[in-house]
C-alpha cells in the first residue's frame, strides 16, 4: 500500500541531502540547450552482458536519431536487483567516468565539498531492458537484546531518512553530484516547473527513462508506438478510477478528469469505494489512471482488451513496479503488455506524497512537454522509488490543437475535440450542439461523450438520457453495455439501490455470455451479496476462543 504512516513535512525528510540539494541551483549557468530536448542531448544505457539490451538500445537509438556516439554499454549485473556496492561498482563509478571522458559535462567542487556538474550536455538517460532495476536496502545490524525490565526503543522519528533502497532510474537522476549519503531522498528541483528541462537550467541533473517490458517484442512495441502516434496525436477515451483512499490521491485523479474535460477528452469516471470489476468494458482506451490494488485487476483481466496504440496509462500503488517480468503481477509490467506505451510505477514503498502527482503528470502532458519531462515535473524527489517507463521523447498531445495525419478511427475525438476549441466558454452551447451532431451522425462515443461531461456538471437526468441515445447508437455490445453500466452508476450513486440492482440483472439477461458481462457481477456481488453457503452438517462446527 502507499502508506500514511510518516506525515513529516516533505521539506524535511532528509535532513542534510535535501539542505545540500538546495544549494545546487545554479542559476547563472545555462544548459547545452535552450528549449526542446534534441537527440544530441539523450544518452543511452544498457547492459553489454545482455545482448538482448544492446539490441534494443540501438532500436531506439536509431528511431529516435540520437548520436552513436551517446550509447553507452557497461558490463552489470544481470539481475533486475543489485546491491549498493555493485551498483556503485559497476554502474555509478563507470558512468561518470564516461561522462568525464567523453567530456560530456563539467563538475566543480561546492559548499560542503560536493561535487557539482555546472555544465551537462546530456539532458535524458534512458535504460535498456536488462539494466538493473532496483538497489536492494543493506543489511541492518542485529538489534541487541534488549536487558530485562528495560523500556522497548522509541521508534524512529523520520523512516524515510534511514532508508538506502530505490530504483536504479531515480538515483541516477542525480549521479553527477558527488559527495553525498545514500539514505533519504533528493529534492527534485524540476518538481512542478512550468518550463522545458533545458529553460529550467539544472546542468546537475539528468532526466531518467526506462525502455522495459516482460518482452522483448513489446520493448519494441512500445518505441514504435510512439513514433506513429506522434503523427497522428494521441486519441480515444479516458477512464479514471477513483478509489477514494486518501484524500490526496483522490484530489490527482480528479485534477486528472478537469484537465481531460477541459480539452474534451471523454472521460469514463468510477468514484466507488471498490476499483472498476473485473472484464469492466474499457473499450477505445487512450488513458488509464486509476488506485489501488495490488496486482492487477479489473478491465485489464480480460483477454479481449487491447488499449489504443500510443496508450497513456498507470495505476497507483506502492509496489506497481516491483517486477517488470511478469505481466500477471503488479501493474506496470501488466499495463504495458495489455498495449500502453507508456507507465510509471514504484519499485518499494515510496510514501504516497513522495511519488508522482498524477494530476500534474496529466496536464504537463497535454500542454505538450515530453513524457520524461511531465513524469518528473510530477515527482517531488529523486534518490527514491519511482521509474518512468517508455519513450522519455513521446510527445502524445502535440496536436492537441487537431492538426496531426488524420486518421478515420479518430473522426469523432476530433470533432469532440473541434467543439472544446468551438463553444469553450460556453458549455451549453457545446452539450446542445453535440446532441444534435450525435443524432446526426448516430454517433454512441459523441452522445456518451456529452452524458460524461453532463456527469461532472451535476446533471444525471440529462447525462442518462445521453446514455440511453449513446447505447441505442453504438454496434458493439461491449458499448452498449457500458452505456448500462454508466445508468446503473448514476443509480447507485443516487442511492437508489434496488433500481440499480434490477439494471444489472437484467443486463445479465441481455448480455449473456459476453466476457464483459462479467463485470455486471462485480457490481451485484456487492449492491445484492449471495448468502453464505449452508453450513455442511457432516463436518463439527468451529468454536472460536474467546
Amino acid at each position: 500500500m502507499l502508506s500514511l504512516a510518516w506525515d513529516g513535512d516533505t521539506g524535511m525528510i532528509a535532513g542534510m541531502r535535501m539542505w545540500v540539494v538546495g544549494l545546487l541551483l545554479l542559476e547563472g549557468i545555462l544548459s547545452v540547450v535552450w528549449g526542446e530536448i534534441l537527440p544530441g542531448a539523450v544518452a543511452v544505457l544498457f547492459n553489454a552482458a545482455v545482448p538482448e539490451s544492446r539490441k534494443l538500445a540501438e532500436e531506439y537509438r536509431a528511431a529516435r536519431e540520437i548520436p552513436v556516439e551517446n550509447m553507452i554499454g557497461l558490463d552489470m549485473p544481470v539481475t533486475a536487483d543489485i546491491s549498493r556496492e555493485d551498483y556503485e561498482k559497476w554502474i555509478l563509478t563507470p558512468l561518470r567516468h564516461e561522462f568525464e571522458s567523453r567530456a560530456w559535462w563539467k563538475r566543480q567542487t561546492e559548499t560542503g565539498g560536493v561535487l557539482v556538474p555546472v555544465m551537462n550536455r546530456i539532458q535524458v538517460l534512458v535504460t535498456m531492458r536488462g539494466v538493473p532495476l532496483r538497489i536492494m536496502p543493506k543489511p541492518k545490524p542485529p538489534e541487541k537484546a534488549a536487558a530485562p525490565g528495560a523500556a522497548p526503543p522509541a521508534p524512529v522519528a523520520n523512516p524515510i531518512a534511514v532508508r538506502d533502497e530505490a530504483a536504479v532510474d531515480s538515483e541516477l537522476a542525480l549521479f553527477g553530484v558527488e559527495g553525498l549519503p545514500m539514505e533519504g531522498v533528493l529534492q527534485n528541483k524540476f518538481y512542478k516547473s512550468e518550463r522545458t528541462f533545458s529553460e529550467a537550467r539544472l546542468p546537475y541533473m539528468v532526466l531518467t527513462a526506462r525502455i522495459d517490458a516482460p518482452t522483448m517484442a513489446t520493448c519494441e512495441r512500445m518505441i514504435r508506438d510512439t513514433l506513429e502516434v506522434e503523427k497522428t496525436g494521441l486519441w480515444g477515451r479516458a477512464y479514471v478510477d477513483i478509489a477514494n483512499k486518501f484524500p490526496q490521491g483522490d484530489e490527482w485523479l480528479e485534477t486528472v478528469v478537469k484537465a481531460d474535460l477541459a480539452s474534451s477528452i471523454p472521460t469514463v469516471v468510477d468514484r466507488f469505494n471498490d476499483t472498476l470489476p473485473k472484464n469492466y468494458p474499457m473499450t477505445e482506451a487512450a488513458l488509464y489512471y486509476g488506485w489501488y490494488d495490488y496486482q492487477v485487476s479489473g478491465p485489464f483481466l480480460n483477454s479481449r482488451f487491447q488499449f489504443r496504440k500510443g496508450a497513456v496509462a498507470m495505476h497507483l500503488h506502492s509496489f506497481s513496479a516491483e517486477q517488470l517480468t511478469d505481466s500477471t503481477k503488479n501493474w506496470s509490467a501488466p499495463l504495458l503488455e495489455r498495449g500502453a506505451a507508456v507507465t510509471i510505477g514504484n519499485v518499494y514503498e515510496p510514501y504516497l506524497h513522495l511519488t508522482h502527482d498524477f494530476g500534474i503528470l496529466q496536464q504537463r502532458l497535454l500542454d505538450g512537454f515530453t513524457w520524461v519531462e511531465a513524469c518528473w515535473m510530477a515527482m517531488p524527489v529523486a534518490s527514491w522509488q519511482a521509474v518512468v517507463l517508455g519513450d522519455p521523447l513521446y510527445r502524445p498531445y502535440q496536436h492537441l490543437d487537431g492538426g496531426g495525419v488524420k486518421q478515420e478511427g479518430d473522426l469523432e475525438f476530433r470533432a469532440l475535440r473541434a467543439a472544446a476549441a468551438e463553444w469553450k466558454n460556453n458549455p451549453l452551447e457545446r452539450e446542445k450542439q453535440l446532441e444534435k451532431a450525435a443524432e446526426r451522425m448516430k454517433s454512441g462515443t459523441l452522445a456518451e461523450a456529452a452524458g460524461l461531461d453532463l456527469i461532472e456538471r451535476k446533471d444525471p437526468e440529462g447525462a442518462a438520457r445521453c446514455f440511453r441515445r449513446a447505447k441505442w447508437f453504438f454496434v458493439k455490445m461491449e458499448d452498449k453495455l457500458r452505456q448500462d453500466l454508466e445508468l446503473v452508476a448514476l443509480d447507485r450513486a443516487a442511492n437508489r439501490k434496488d433500481v440499480a440492482v434490477r439494471g444489472l440483472r437484467d443486463a445479465q439477461t441481455a448480455y449473456g455470455d459476453l466476457p464483459e458481462a462479467e463485470s455486471l457481477k462485480g457490481w451485484l456481488d456487492i449492491l445484492d451479496p449471495p448468502p453464505p453457503p449452508p453450513a455442511d452438517p457432516t463436518k463439527p462446527p468451529v468454536i472460536k476462543k474467546p
